[in-house]
Protein backbone atom coordinates (compact mmCIF):
# COMPACT_ATOMS: atom_id res chain seq x y z
CA UNK A 1 0.00 0.00 0.00
CA UNK A 2 0.81 3.39 0.14
CA UNK A 3 2.37 4.01 3.74
CA UNK A 4 5.20 1.04 2.69
CA UNK A 5 5.60 2.76 -0.44
CA UNK A 6 6.84 6.34 1.43
CA UNK A 7 8.75 4.39 3.71
CA UNK A 8 10.92 2.26 1.03
CA UNK A 9 10.90 6.38 -0.61
CA UNK A 10 12.28 7.69 2.73
CA UNK A 11 14.86 5.27 3.38
CA UNK A 12 16.23 5.87 -0.23
CA UNK A 13 15.84 9.48 0.14
CA UNK A 14 18.01 9.31 3.25
CA UNK A 15 20.94 6.97 1.55
CA UNK A 16 20.82 9.23 -1.58
CA UNK A 17 21.53 12.45 1.05
CA UNK A 18 24.30 10.63 2.81
CA UNK A 19 25.93 8.53 0.02
CA UNK A 20 25.79 11.06 -2.99
CA UNK A 21 28.33 13.54 -1.57
CA UNK A 22 30.88 10.60 -1.37
CA UNK A 23 29.75 9.47 -4.70
CA UNK A 24 30.74 13.36 -5.86
CA UNK A 25 34.12 13.21 -4.26
CA UNK A 26 35.32 9.34 -5.70
CA UNK A 27 36.66 10.08 -8.62
CA UNK A 28 39.44 12.03 -7.22
CA UNK A 29 40.09 9.87 -4.49
CA UNK A 30 40.00 7.15 -6.80
CA UNK A 31 42.38 8.87 -8.92
CA UNK A 32 44.32 9.87 -5.88
CA UNK A 33 44.89 5.89 -4.90
CA UNK A 34 45.89 4.94 -8.51
CA UNK A 35 48.61 7.64 -9.67
CA UNK A 36 48.90 9.31 -5.85
CA UNK A 37 49.02 6.73 -2.92
CA UNK A 38 50.23 3.53 -5.01
CA UNK A 39 53.07 5.44 -6.13
CA UNK A 40 53.98 6.73 -2.71
CA UNK A 41 53.87 3.34 -1.18
CA UNK A 42 55.57 1.20 -3.89
CA UNK A 43 58.46 4.29 -3.41
CA UNK A 44 58.85 2.81 -0.04
CA UNK A 45 59.09 -0.55 -0.83
CA UNK A 46 61.42 -0.06 -3.95
CA UNK A 47 64.11 1.84 -0.97
CA UNK A 48 63.81 -0.91 0.60
CA UNK A 49 65.86 -2.86 -1.74
CA UNK A 50 68.42 -3.29 -3.93
CA UNK A 51 66.65 -2.21 -7.30
CA UNK A 52 68.34 -2.12 -10.75
CA UNK A 53 66.22 -2.67 -13.83
CA UNK A 54 68.92 -3.32 -16.41
CA UNK A 55 70.64 -6.15 -13.61
CA UNK A 56 67.59 -7.05 -12.55
CA UNK A 57 68.31 -7.33 -9.29
CA UNK A 58 65.56 -7.36 -6.65
CA UNK A 59 67.47 -8.10 -3.53
CA UNK A 60 66.07 -7.19 0.09
CA UNK A 61 68.20 -4.76 2.49
CA UNK A 62 65.79 -3.31 4.66
CA UNK A 63 67.17 0.16 5.80
CA UNK A 64 70.60 -0.07 4.43
CA UNK A 65 69.81 2.42 1.70
CA UNK A 66 68.99 4.90 4.29
CA UNK A 67 71.54 4.19 6.44
CA UNK A 68 74.35 4.70 3.46
CA UNK A 69 72.21 8.15 2.57
CA UNK A 70 72.79 9.29 6.44
CA UNK A 71 76.83 8.64 5.67
CA UNK A 72 76.28 9.75 1.41
CA UNK A 73 78.57 12.92 1.07
CA UNK A 74 77.35 13.95 -2.42
CA UNK A 75 73.96 13.86 -0.93
CA UNK A 76 74.58 16.48 1.56
CA UNK A 77 76.72 18.52 -0.95
CA UNK A 78 73.46 18.34 -2.91
CA UNK A 79 71.21 19.34 -0.13
CA UNK A 80 73.32 22.50 0.84
CA UNK A 81 73.08 22.83 -3.43
CA UNK A 82 69.10 22.87 -3.30
CA UNK A 83 68.94 24.93 0.35
CA UNK A 84 71.23 28.12 -0.84
CA UNK A 85 69.52 27.98 -4.32
CA UNK A 86 66.13 27.64 -2.58
CA UNK A 87 67.04 30.66 -0.20
CA UNK A 88 68.70 32.38 -3.06
CA UNK A 89 65.73 32.44 -5.35
CA UNK A 90 62.61 32.08 -2.88
CA UNK A 91 63.16 35.56 -0.62
CA UNK A 92 64.20 37.79 -3.34
CA UNK A 93 61.14 36.13 -5.51
CA UNK A 94 58.44 36.79 -2.56
CA UNK A 95 59.70 40.20 -1.31
CA UNK A 96 59.53 41.27 -4.88
CA UNK A 97 56.59 40.00 -6.02
CA UNK A 98 55.14 41.91 -3.27
CA UNK A 99 56.46 45.35 -4.34
CA UNK A 100 55.28 44.37 -7.57
CA UNK A 101 51.90 43.60 -6.42
CA UNK A 102 51.55 46.62 -4.18
CA UNK A 103 52.37 49.11 -7.30
CA UNK A 104 49.91 47.33 -9.77
CA UNK A 105 46.86 47.15 -7.17
CA UNK A 106 47.40 51.61 -7.73
CA UNK A 107 45.28 52.91 -10.71
CA UNK A 108 47.83 53.03 -13.22
CA UNK A 109 46.80 53.51 -16.92
CA UNK A 110 47.13 50.52 -19.01
CA UNK A 111 46.87 48.34 -15.57
CA UNK A 112 45.31 45.64 -17.22
CA UNK A 113 48.29 45.02 -19.79
CA UNK A 114 51.03 45.59 -17.28
CA UNK A 115 48.72 42.69 -15.35
CA UNK A 116 48.80 40.11 -18.39
CA UNK A 117 52.54 41.03 -18.66
CA UNK A 118 53.10 39.09 -15.10
CA UNK A 119 51.86 36.06 -16.72
CA UNK A 120 54.03 36.02 -19.55
CA UNK A 121 57.56 34.31 -18.22
CA UNK A 122 55.10 31.51 -16.70
CA UNK A 123 53.58 30.61 -20.44
CA UNK A 124 57.35 30.44 -21.94
CA UNK A 125 58.48 27.11 -21.89
CA UNK A 126 61.14 26.10 -19.60
CA UNK A 127 63.44 24.77 -21.76
CA UNK A 128 63.72 27.75 -24.27
CA UNK A 129 63.85 30.22 -20.86
CA UNK A 130 66.80 28.13 -19.40
CA UNK A 131 68.12 28.16 -22.82
CA UNK A 132 67.96 31.54 -23.63
CA UNK A 133 69.62 32.32 -19.60
CA UNK A 134 71.92 29.72 -20.04
CA UNK A 135 73.56 31.79 -23.32
CA UNK A 136 73.25 35.32 -21.14
CA UNK A 137 75.54 33.71 -18.82
CA UNK A 138 77.91 32.55 -21.36
CA UNK A 139 81.66 33.33 -19.51
CA UNK A 140 82.96 34.71 -23.37
CA UNK A 141 79.94 35.76 -25.15
CA UNK A 142 77.21 36.34 -22.29
CA UNK A 143 75.43 39.58 -22.30
CA UNK A 144 75.91 39.69 -18.75
CA UNK A 145 79.47 39.50 -18.33
CA UNK A 146 79.41 42.03 -21.40
CA UNK A 147 77.20 44.75 -19.39
CA UNK A 148 80.03 44.00 -15.87
CA UNK A 149 82.85 44.37 -18.34
CA UNK A 150 81.28 48.06 -19.11
CA UNK A 151 81.73 48.93 -15.43
CA UNK A 152 84.99 47.13 -14.98
CA UNK A 153 84.35 43.61 -13.44
CA UNK A 154 86.20 40.85 -14.74
CA UNK A 155 84.14 38.17 -16.72
CA UNK A 156 82.40 35.71 -14.20
CA UNK A 157 82.39 32.04 -13.95
CA UNK A 158 79.05 31.59 -13.44
CA UNK A 159 78.90 27.74 -14.44
CA UNK A 160 82.10 26.71 -13.09
CA UNK A 161 81.79 28.65 -9.66
CA UNK A 162 79.17 27.08 -7.06
CA UNK A 163 78.06 30.45 -6.04
CA UNK A 164 77.93 32.07 -9.24
CA UNK A 165 75.71 29.25 -10.82
CA UNK A 166 73.14 29.63 -7.70
CA UNK A 167 73.21 33.09 -8.89
CA UNK A 168 72.22 32.16 -12.06
CA UNK A 169 69.93 29.53 -11.83
CA UNK A 170 68.46 31.39 -9.00
CA UNK A 171 67.91 34.09 -11.18
CA UNK A 172 65.82 32.50 -14.08
CA UNK A 173 64.01 30.99 -11.25
CA UNK A 174 62.92 34.28 -10.21
CA UNK A 175 62.41 35.81 -13.77
CA UNK A 176 59.96 33.04 -14.29
CA UNK A 177 57.94 32.81 -10.88
CA UNK A 178 57.83 36.24 -9.53
CA UNK A 179 55.09 37.73 -11.67
CA UNK A 180 53.16 34.10 -10.80
CA UNK A 181 53.19 35.11 -7.24
CA UNK A 182 52.72 39.10 -7.88
CA UNK A 183 49.58 38.34 -9.30
CA UNK A 184 48.41 36.22 -6.05
CA UNK A 185 49.20 38.99 -4.25
CA UNK A 186 47.38 41.25 -6.18
CA UNK A 187 43.97 39.28 -5.77
CA UNK A 188 44.25 39.13 -1.88
CA UNK A 189 45.13 43.03 -1.77
CA UNK A 190 41.57 43.72 -3.83
CA UNK A 191 39.82 41.96 -1.45
CA UNK A 192 41.58 44.29 1.42
CA UNK A 193 38.81 47.04 2.67
CA UNK A 194 39.43 50.55 1.36
CA UNK A 195 38.27 51.71 5.01
CA UNK A 196 40.91 50.65 6.25
CA UNK A 197 43.90 52.84 4.01
CA UNK A 198 41.54 55.70 4.56
CA UNK A 199 41.22 55.58 8.24
CA UNK A 200 44.84 55.47 7.75
CA UNK A 201 45.87 58.21 5.36
CA UNK A 202 43.01 60.05 8.17
CA UNK A 203 46.02 59.84 11.20
CA UNK A 204 48.67 60.63 8.69
CA UNK A 205 50.25 57.03 8.38
CA UNK A 206 52.31 57.16 4.61
CA UNK A 207 51.98 55.01 1.90
CA UNK A 208 54.81 52.94 3.40
CA UNK A 209 53.61 52.71 6.77
CA UNK A 210 50.37 51.45 5.00
CA UNK A 211 52.00 48.74 3.27
CA UNK A 212 53.64 47.41 5.85
CA UNK A 213 51.01 47.90 8.84
CA UNK A 214 47.89 47.04 7.14
CA UNK A 215 48.48 44.88 3.44
CA UNK A 216 50.89 42.75 4.69
CA UNK A 217 49.15 41.56 8.19
CA UNK A 218 46.25 41.15 5.70
CA UNK A 219 47.94 39.24 3.44
CA UNK A 220 49.41 36.76 6.19
CA UNK A 221 47.34 33.82 4.76
CA UNK A 222 48.63 34.14 1.24
CA UNK A 223 51.81 34.67 2.01
CA UNK A 224 52.01 31.25 4.30
CA UNK A 225 50.55 29.59 0.80
CA UNK A 226 53.14 31.53 -1.53
CA UNK A 227 56.00 30.19 1.19
CA UNK A 228 55.24 26.81 1.30
CA UNK A 229 54.13 26.42 -2.35
CA UNK A 230 57.88 28.37 -3.15
CA UNK A 231 59.35 25.61 -0.40
CA UNK A 232 58.17 22.77 -2.30
CA UNK A 233 58.78 23.94 -5.91
CA UNK A 234 62.60 25.07 -4.90
CA UNK A 235 63.56 22.23 -2.76
CA UNK A 236 62.35 20.19 -5.96
CA UNK A 237 64.46 22.52 -8.47
CA UNK A 238 65.31 20.56 -11.69
CA UNK A 239 64.49 21.38 -14.80
CA UNK A 240 66.49 24.68 -14.87
CA UNK A 241 69.92 23.35 -13.35
CA UNK A 242 69.65 20.48 -15.47
CA UNK A 243 69.18 22.64 -18.49
CA UNK A 244 71.98 24.99 -17.26
CA UNK A 245 74.16 21.79 -17.32
CA UNK A 246 73.18 21.45 -21.18
CA UNK A 247 75.89 20.06 -23.65
CA UNK A 248 77.78 17.86 -20.92
CA UNK A 249 78.19 13.73 -20.93
CA UNK A 250 76.15 13.67 -18.24
CA UNK A 251 73.69 16.62 -17.06
CA UNK A 252 72.60 15.14 -13.57
CA UNK A 253 75.88 15.77 -12.52
CA UNK A 254 75.47 19.60 -12.13
CA UNK A 255 78.72 20.71 -13.21
CA UNK A 256 82.22 18.79 -13.15
CA UNK A 257 82.36 19.12 -9.03
CA UNK A 258 78.83 18.91 -8.75
CA UNK A 259 78.63 22.74 -8.24
CA UNK A 260 74.70 22.97 -8.18
CA UNK A 261 73.39 19.48 -8.55
CA UNK A 262 70.09 19.45 -6.37
CA UNK A 263 68.75 16.49 -4.69
CA UNK A 264 66.66 16.07 -7.49
CA UNK A 265 69.18 15.78 -10.16
CA UNK A 266 71.31 13.44 -7.49
CA UNK A 267 68.13 11.09 -7.43
CA UNK A 268 67.82 11.10 -11.23
CA UNK A 269 72.00 10.25 -11.40
CA UNK A 270 71.59 7.74 -9.44
CA UNK A 271 67.94 6.36 -10.62
CA UNK A 272 68.74 6.27 -14.70
CA UNK A 273 73.01 7.05 -14.99
CA UNK A 274 73.63 4.26 -12.00
CA UNK A 275 70.55 1.68 -12.46
CA UNK A 276 70.01 2.13 -8.19
CA UNK A 277 66.63 2.85 -8.49
CA UNK A 278 66.49 1.31 -4.73
CA UNK A 279 68.90 4.08 -3.47
CA UNK A 280 67.36 6.55 -5.55
CA UNK A 281 63.79 5.79 -4.05
CA UNK A 282 65.66 6.42 -0.71
CA UNK A 283 66.70 9.94 -1.53
CA UNK A 284 63.21 10.72 -2.98
CA UNK A 285 61.25 9.97 0.61
CA UNK A 286 64.34 11.83 1.80
CA UNK A 287 63.55 14.53 0.09
CA UNK A 288 59.68 14.51 0.93
CA UNK A 289 60.34 14.77 4.42
CA UNK A 290 62.76 17.65 4.00
CA UNK A 291 59.82 19.21 1.86
CA UNK A 292 57.59 18.96 4.89
CA UNK A 293 59.99 19.98 7.65
CA UNK A 294 60.92 22.79 5.30
CA UNK A 295 57.42 24.00 4.89
CA UNK A 296 56.31 23.31 8.75
CA UNK A 297 59.75 25.47 9.79
CA UNK A 298 58.61 28.36 6.85
CA UNK A 299 54.83 28.27 8.20
CA UNK A 300 55.64 28.98 12.01
CA UNK A 301 58.61 31.48 10.54
CA UNK A 302 55.99 33.33 8.83
CA UNK A 303 53.17 33.23 11.76
CA UNK A 304 55.76 34.48 14.07
CA UNK A 305 56.66 37.41 12.38
CA UNK A 306 53.72 38.31 10.80
CA UNK A 307 51.72 37.79 14.78
CA UNK A 308 48.79 35.89 15.05
CA UNK A 309 45.91 37.11 13.60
Amino acid sequence: GPAPRRGWRARLNRLDQKAAPYAFISPFYLVFLLFGLFPLLFTVWVSLHEWGLSSGVREWVGLENYRYLLGDDQFWHALVNTVGMFIMATVPQLLLALIVANALARRLRASTFFRIGMVLPLVTSTAAVAIVFSQMFDVDYGVVNWALGLVGVDPIEWQSSRGWSWVAISVMVDWRWTGYNALIYLAAMMAIPKDLYEAAAIDGASRIRQFWQITVPMLQPTIIFTVIISTIGGLQLFTEPVLFNSGTSNRYDGGSLNQFQTITMYMFDEAFTGDRYGYAAAVAWALFVLIIVFSLLNFLFVRRTGGAR
